[in-house]
Parts: structure tokens; sequence; C-alpha cells
């Protein structure tokens, strides 16, 4: 991991391009052979996947927003937490906290772990 990659910049600008649902622009921070787990979904591996899983995703739901609380670094990881806020397609509205782990090897995501309890997301 490079030290630069620690910083709320590179994060920032990841979360960025989730919450525009830019699935393109979020592929430019993983590499192409990442391993990406979203909750307790099966993890998925390499861009091709990725894509896959994240939109799908997104179809489920108008739009998102993420709130970084925190971020906590060492040698090997990030840790970013926060909150993101659903917008339902019905206009509903939940947030829900949420915390990542991530591996970054030559300024690219290689390890992508999401812990977050969507299942309110779809309760009705």
């Amino acid at each position: 991991m490079t030290a630069d990659k620690t910083g709320g910049e590179f994060f920032e600008n990841l979360f960025e391009s989730i919450d525009a649902m830019d699935t393109e622009r979020f592929l430019s921070f993983i590499d192409e052979d990442a391993t990406f787990r979203f909750g307790s979904a099966p993890p998925v591996k390499g861009h091709a996947a990725i894509r896959a899983a994240v939109e799908s995703f997104f179809a489920s739901f108008a739009k998102l927003r993420h709130v970084l609380q925190r971020q906590v670094a060492d040698d090997d990881a990030v840790v970013c937490e926060g909150e993101v806020t659903y917008t339902r397609h019905d206009g509903s509205i939940i947030t829900l906290p949420f915390a990542n782990v991530f591996e970054v090897d030559d300024g690219l995501i290689s390890l992508y772990r999401i812990y977050i309890d969507i299942g309110p997301l779809y309760a009705a």
C-alpha cells in the first residue's frame, strides 16, 4: 500500500463515483483482478464480475449518498466508516451505517469488503 492512498482524497473520490452511480469511474479505482464482497453476498473477482454486481445493486434504488465519518489505516489496509443514505424508487429514504475495508496495491484497490446490514433497504 502506498502512503498517499491512505489519505482522504482517494477514498472521497471513490465514494463520489459510487454516489454518482458511475460504474466505470468506480472501476477505475479497482485493480482488474480485485476481489469485491458486499455484505453477506459471495465475493466476486475481476472487473466483469464486479461491474455486474455493482450495476445490479445500483438498479435496486434511485440514488445514494455516503458520508464518511472516519478512516483508519495501517500498512496493510484502510477502513472507512460512515453512513449511507439510500433513496428508494418509491421516494422513501433510509440511512444505514457501514464500514468498508480496503487493501490498496500500486495505487488500485485489490481487495474491497463492505460490511453493512442491507436488509432494511429492501424491507417493506
